[in-house]
């Protein structure tokens, strides 16, 4: 519908003939004083199935007055004596059709109708305004579909309890709910299609206050705001000489002339009328119909409020919206969860098919059966070592065949196990220990520190003090009887980083864990043909997932070496050797197995890929899909977190999502629920982005000696028994229940005065063809200066040709974030990588992120930097040409972003330099210029 059919206005007025000269007649002996009137005759009555169907047609005709008088009157006449006044009018033409049909029916009413040129310039300027409305963005809460040219219509009431429609109490209710969807309290609020009023909807000002500022608000010129508000005065009579009329439909617009039209109306009854109209390329149905439910209650609030109360503590959801907002969150979707625990589960697998492997780790392969009369004899060492029912025993193994069976032992001996990842600093390690309280750690690090009065024993050891008794006596029972085991004991502790630099211990009991497999078995098809891998490390909860999902359900778990971890090629062939199903990957992970995919295909036997622990972008997985197609590959993205028990919800991705870079994590899972919530811990309505909440079967204890930590992130769960958690992350519920994450609130720097989101650099930086990952981070200035503060951006490049050559540049992705970005935004460099650095637990990592290049290759390098060997010249060139910028003697190959592929187009690049190879795990053992330089020499360096 073009400009015309927006700007025209409708009204249907439904009459009756009554004794002597009824209301139509009136109506027909007025077409000689000049306003045309078409006349149809409707056989049948007024309750035809016909007589909607008319008037709607007869509403929806637009009236141009390029072509004629912009005004149409039509009167649909029934056989039962009822008829249908019609009245559309272009809004250059007339005001108000209201008073062009009272005037029709006798009233002494002077309809304002322009003509000739006062109708064409106001005209021009109402089509000049909705053009500027076209090229404002439209609100992303409204749900809108881009480019969609239909018009929603929908009708609501606001409760008036008798009352005439107070304007300004309107006006208020509607700034309210503006100032919960945009999280602002400065609101604007549309008069018509060329003014506006502007206030603020502060939650610290009283209801006195708020209203008497809104009483006070002019209207002025402006850009048209995305939402519009008109107030009818009452209109008790249409009709001269007290003839009564029924209005049956108000159309403010044919379409609106801002993206959401509301228009109140006062029939005198004990609630106001209102119709919505919208753009389905701002809003979407579902945001109409939550926005007009919010304002009817708001106006309720704000009406019977005492003066003196907040505004800010007014409700605007009825108790049936919050409970509707509470389902569509997931709640009341509670599967049977069995009442066991961990190990419990794993020994009912080992009693039905004792035989079936269980536990695969480089050739060694251990059943059930094995594994679980292993695990006995370690846990019955543990008990000899002193571990008793409720203690936490450390652990700290590399992936192995005995950090499974070590865990599994803790279980069976009561405790619940603290993994501890051996690459972590001894800094770490050590205040871990101590914060646990564990009476002993099973490590094999000669390293390990050792806090007082925590002993340190290796997996052989727990063995041997099973089998002779050695390593002191087996604990007494206490007078009160051995303490009986149960699912709500604490299976593990797993420590997450703190905002304030200290870990913070995450405890989780074991009715969690059964919860998270019974929420996903049936979905997954998991069962005992299912082959695992164990990827992470134990250190990070996805580990709780690819364990214990495994064994619990019967399933082989394929433990990656260290190595195969860190080599995509050899991982990918670990896949096909053990045929491989079901595979867990961080997004980081999943891009370098991905690429080497394309390299040389993954086999086919992989049909299910969980993909979690960092927010996921689907685009670059199009690839991966254009090689293992839906039917065969099912890729899930779940969003989790350590303290909700790994996993929350589950999105399947398919082709169409990646196209279109769904940010959707999917709806929660079977027993958990999740609310969104503003800052003051209110609800919001779909499509608006607040704090995720998490509720429901997942959720952990507490966090281990912080109580008031706990205090502040486990919060009463308005609408279910037990905690809810604040996880700080940032999402918007959808209308169908789905859960857009949208990165953490915490991710949002300032420079120079503006605030930025990270995420949204990194999404732009994604959008470039070349670009395979990113990650954007704030670098200060010298000495802390602020006005030398600067965005860095790493970028790894798709590899295009030869080794080495990735498809493009840094300053060509930088020129492409320029044509999106405003210039505060566009990073001061970009910095293309092999591959992001990752932490143990597969995050970027941005701490070892190296320094831009911001010279050119060939530079003098600083005094320090001075190379007086032929070898590490020759060296130090070739891995700076590998890796794009410039690198130190001392720089570590990994830290700088390197991997396994990184190391082959070394190794290329060496030859091309007529430099001798080496093994690849050599490049491990000396990760630097100056210690790879020897290896070359000793092999022999060509002149």
């Amino acid at each position: 519908m073009d400009d015309t059919g927006r700007l025209c206005q409708a009204l249907a007025v439904r009459l009756h003939t009554e004794a002597g000269t009824g209301p139509m007649e009136r109506a027909l002996a007025r077409v000689a004083d000049g306003v045309r009137l078409w006349v149809q005759d409707v056989p049948g009555g007024a309750d035809a199935d016909i007589a909607p169907a008319l008037r709607e047609r007869e509403l929806s005709r637009p009236a141009d007055p390029r072509t004629g008088p912009g005004l149409r009157v039509v009167l649909l006449r029934y056989a039962d004596g009822a008829a249908d006044l019609v009245v559309v009018a272009h809004r250059a033409v007339l005001a108000d059709p209201c008073d062009l049909a009272r005037w029709l029916l006798g009233e002494a009413v002077e309809p304002a109708v322009r003509a000739g040129e006062a109708a064409a310039g106001r005209e021009a300027r109402l089509r000049s305004a909705l053009r500027d409305l076209d090229r404002r963005p439209a609100p992303e809460w409204g749900l809108g579909e881009a480019g969609a040219a239909t018009v929603g219509h929908r009708g609501f009431t606001v409760p008036a309890r008798g009352r005439a429609a107070d304007p300004v109490a309107l006006r208020a209710a509607l700034g309210l709910v503006l100032a919960r969807c945009t999280g602002t309290s400065e609101v604007e609020v549309g008069v018509d299609a060329e003014q506006r009023v502007a206030f603020s909807a502060a939650p610290g000002r009283t209801v006195a206050e708020y209203l008497a500022e809104v009483g006070r608000a002019v209207p002025a010129p402006g850009s048209a705001p995305a939402v519009g508000l008109t107030v009818l005065p009452p209109a008790e009579v249409l009709g001269g000489d007290g003839v009564k009329a029924e209005p049956l439909d108000v159309r403010p617009f044919l379409a609106p002339v801002h993206p959401l039209s509301l228009r109140v109306a006062d029939d005198g009854s004990t609630a106001l009328r209102g119709e919505c109209s919208y753009r389905h390329s701002a809003f979407g149905d579902a945001a109409a119909e939550w926005l007009t439910g919010m304002l009817a209650t708001a106006y309720r609030a704000l009406t019977t409020a005492a003066p003196d109360a907040l505004v800010g503590g007014l409700p605007l959801f009825e108790e049936e919206q919050r409970q509707a907002l509470a389902r569509l969150g997931g709640l009341g979707r509670t599967p049977e969860v069995p009442d066991e625990r961990i190990e419990e589960a794993v020994a009912r697998r080992a009693a039905g098919t004792p035989d079936a492997p269980a536990l695969v780790c480089e050739g060694e392969t251990l059943t059930y059966r094995q594994l679980d009369r292993r695990a006995d004899r370690f846990a019955e060492g543990l008990r000899r070592l002193g571990a008793v029912p409720g203690d936490r025993v450390g652990v700290c193994l590399e992936r192995s065949t005995d950090l499974v069976v070590v865990l599994l032992a803790v279980l069976k001996a009561g405790a619940a196990y603290v993994p501890m990842d051996p690459a972590y600093p001894a800094e770490r390690l050590a205040y871990t220990a101590e914060d646990a309280a564990v009476p002993l750690v099973v490590t094999e690090s000669e390293s390990f520190p050792q806090p007082e009065g925590v002993r340190l024993v290796r997996p052989a050891a727990l063995e041997e003090a099973a089998r002779d008794g050695s390593g002191g006596p087996h604990p007494v029972p206490s007078s009160a009887g051995p303490r009986a085991l149960s699912p709500d004991d604490a299976a593990y502790v797993i420590y997450t980083s703190g905002s304030t630099g200290r870990p913070k211990g995450v405890v989780v009991p074991h009715r969690n864990v059964a919860a998270l497999l019974a929420a996903t078995e049936g979905d997954f098809g998991l069962g005992g043909d299912e082959v695992w891998t164990l990827f992470h490390s134990s250190a990070f909860d996805f580990s709780v997932w690819e364990i214990w999902g495994c064994l619990t359900t019967g399933g082989k778990l394929v433990v990656v070496p260290y190595w195969a971890a860190r080599e995509p090629d050899r991982f990918a062939a670990l896949l096909a050797d053990e045929q491989v199903t079901v595979l867990s990957q961080t997004p980081s992970a999943f891009a370098q197995l991905s690429q080497a995919d394309r390299e040389s295909r993954v086999g086919d036997s992989v049909r299910l890929v969980v993909l979690g622990g960092e927010p996921l972008d689907t685009r670059p997985l199009r690839s991966w899909l254009d090689r293992h197609p839906e039917r065969e590959c099912r890729l899930v993205n779940m969003f989790g977190i350590t303290e909700t028990t790994v996993h929350v919800t589950a999105q399947t991705v398919t082709r169409g999502a990646a196209l279109a870079g769904s940010r959707s994590v999917g709806r929660p899972l079977p027993g958990w629920h999740v609310y969104v919530l503003d800052p003051e811990g209110r609800e919001l309505p779909p499509g608006v982005p607040g704090e995720i909440h998490v509720g429901g079967a997942g959720v952990a204890d507490r966090y281990l000696n912080r109580p008031e930590l706990t205090a502040q992130r486990f919060l009463p769960d308005p609408h279910a028994p037990g905690p809810m958690y604040r996880s700080g992350d940032r999402g918007r519920l959808l209308p169908d229940g789905r859960l857009e994450h949208l990165g953490r609130l915490d991710n949002q720097v300032k420079l120079r005065g503006f605030r930025i989101e990270l995420d949204e650099i990194r999404a732009r930086l994604l959008d470039a063809p070349a670009v395979t990952a990113a990650a954007v981070v704030l670098r200060p200035g010298a000495d802390g200066d602020p006005a030398g503060a600067r965005l860095d951006a790493y970028v790894v490049l798709r590899p295009d040709g030869a080794a080495g050559d990735r498809g493009g540049d840094g300053e060509e992705v930088r020129q492409h974030t320029a044509r999106f970005l405003p210039a505060h935004m566009v990073p001061a460099t970009v910095t293309a990588l092999p591959a992001l650095p990752l932490t143990p637990n597969g995050k970027v990592d941005t701490a070892r992120l190296p320094l831009p290049l911001t010279g050119a290759l060939d530079a003098a390098a600083e005094p320090d930097e001075q190379v007086g060997d032929a070898v590490e010249s020759r060296l130090r060139t070739a891995w700076e040409q590998v890796f794009g910028f410039r690198v130190g003697l001392d720089d570590d190959f990994f830290a700088l972003g390197g991997n396994s592929l990184l190391g082959v187009r070394l190794l290329a690049a060496l030859k091309a330099a007529g430099l001798p190879g080496f093994p690849l795990p050599q490049l491990y053992l000396h990760r630097t210029v100056r210690r790879l330089a020897p290896v070359l020499a000793a092999e022999g360096v060509p002149a």
